[in-house]
């Protein structure tokens, strides 16, 4: 567990930001990282370099995705859904959020795996029928059953694991 150097909160190992009070929880000196360029995404073995944002500095927000392994922060703002996926050559339907350049296919995600909705209140997540499964904190989803979200969870799309951190209003 990490605590926060701010509110005390424990929070899981790999966190960037701390989910009680939203502050990083990146060393305060770490070595400047560039913004990942998917085309470099296919480089076995290598992890890509990624500029990690709090999910306050995106206002408009109400969602911030941060891939645990990789360290990017993906905001998802202007519409209520989002589709979760992979995009692969020839594909006809394309995800609105595509995970392929972070290394998606190597980590078993689906073309079109999961969908996170925004409710009048809440926050959902469906698998989509995914072949490797859609998982939140170790908890296994049925397919094209709604899941509510939490602030902090932890979910794994086959073994790409994203904690997902709620806008709190």
């Amino acid at each position: 567990m990490i605590e926060c150097p701010n509110c005390s909160h424990e929070n899981m190992v790999g966190s960037a930001f701390c989910i009680e009070c939203g502050v990083t929880l990146l060393p305060a000196d770490p070595l400047r990282t560039q913004k990942a360029d998917p085309g470099h995404a296919q480089d076995a073995g290598r992890r890509m370099p990624a500029d990690i944002t709090s999910p306050a500095a995106h206002s408009d927000n109400w969602v911030t995705l941060h891939l645990l392994d990789i360290g990017q922060a993906l905001p998802l703002t202007d519409r209520n859904e989002f589709t979760i996926g992979r995009v692969a050559e020839g594909q006809a339907v394309m995800p609105d959020i595509d995970l392929a350049p972070y290394q998606a296919y190597a980590h078993g995600v689906s073309r079109l795996h999961a969908v996170i909705t925004r409710g009048v209140d809440d926050v959902y997540l469906m698998d989509l029928d995914s072949v490797n499964g859609t998982f939140v904190n170790g908890n296994r989803l049925e397919p094209n059953e709604e899941w509510t979200l939490s602030n902090g969870d932890v979910v794994a799309l086959g073994g790409l694991k994203i904690q997902v951190l709620l806008k709190t209003p």
